[in-house]
């Protein structure tokens, strides 16, 4: 299921695939809508009425690229849509409307000295579809089409996975599962659209389902490489599912912190914390809409976020899936 989610392709406003792939994937296991973002709210019944709202949340999108327009050579400007790094797009392969191009700027060898020292900003850079004018590639793509990074799903030795797309359609597999099997208690689920362009499904679905308590689902920045020391490499590959305090958008609910804390002991799941205050999710949103709510945020550590090759460690997937039944039951009638 993670390959085929993220195989597809949904940026920011451009969810449309990835949405109708989960609602074939839930629509005999529960009761759903779509609102008008494109979020779906889904609601499963369990065995039990619980004394709190609990809510679930992943979000669908995405980062991509967008085109702005098409020059007389047939090349298409673009701009980013979500937080790319302009040096992880330079020499993809990219997909639009199912062509291939290839994101290119002036290549070294004709650059001063002075470009040299930085690499191109986006506006600098251009997608090559192979034509030779505008008529031509204007068959191909226009204005407002999205361009996809064209990356293979792929395991790698000692049990790794890379892909594009991992945040967060791991997120959203989990949500799948869930809603697939027999649950304790009543549940909403939510899966969201434009997170990486400013939490905006989240803030909707949120206003919808009115939840007590909220748990975000996603992937989140692991920089455990090579030359990234300490504190500095904020999560972990191999050491679990990250619980958060603190992040750039939300202050998460203390007492569902050291609740997780608790049951990942209870229960001897490896679980760790995030050690730079960094990044956001749509816990930023959900926490303020209607009349706020408890949230907390359960995510699996990704290397090399945000581009086509996104890498994550098979054992966190696992290790967060077996985390999140015994934590979900402790929250229903808190």
């Amino acid at each position: 299921m993670l390959k085929e989610l993220c195989l597809l392709n949904g940026a920011s406003g451009d969810e449309t695939a990835v949405r109708d792939y989960i609602i074939s994937q839930i629509k005999d296991f529960c009761e759903y809508k779509t609102d008008a973002l494109g979020s779906i709210i889904a609601y499963k019944k369990g065995k039990k009425t619980p004394k709190n709202r609990v809510m679930l949340s992943a979000h669908m999108d995405e980062v991509g690229f967008i085109v702005t327009s098409v020059t007389d050579e047939g090349f298409l400007k673009f701009a980013p849509v979500g937080g790319i790094n302009p040096e992880n797009a330079l020499t993809r392969r990219v997909s639009i409307n199912g062509n291939i191009g290839v994101i290119g700027a002036k290549p070294v060898h004709l650059m001063k000295s002075g470009e040299k020292d930085e690499p191109p900003a986006f506006s600098d850079m251009l997608i090559d579809i192979g034509v030779s004018c505008r008529s031509d590639a204007l068959k191909y793509a226009c204005e407002g089409d999205y361009a996809y990074f064209s990356s293979d799903y792929a395991e790698l030795g000692g049990g790794y996975i890379k892909s594009k797309a991992l945040d967060d359609r791991i997120g959203c597999m989990l949500l799948i599962e869930l809603i697939r099997s027999e649950l304790e208690y009543d549940t909403y689920f939510c899966f969201n659209t434009q997170e990486e362009v400013g939490l905006r499904g989240a803030q909707c679905t949120a206003f919808d389902v009115k939840p007590d308590i909220a748990v975000v689902l996603e992937a989140t920045t692991a920089a455990d490489i090579e030359g990234v020391d300490g504190s500095e490499r904020c999560c972990i590959l191999g050491k679990g599912p990250v619980v958060s305090y603190m992040d750039s958008r939300t202050v998460y609910d203390r007492g569902l912190y050291s609740l997780a804390l608790d049951v990942a002991k209870d229960n001897g799941i490896p679980v760790q914390t995030k050690t730079v205050i960094a990044g956001g999710n749509d816990a930023g949103a959900i926490q303020t809409s209607a009349g706020g709510c408890r949230t907390a945020a359960v995510s699996v550590p990704c290397r090399y976020i945000h581009s086509a090759a996104c890498v994550v460690k098979k054992s966190d997937i696992e290790s967060t899936r077996a985390f999140l039944a015994p934590f979900l039951n402790r929250l229903y009638d808190l």
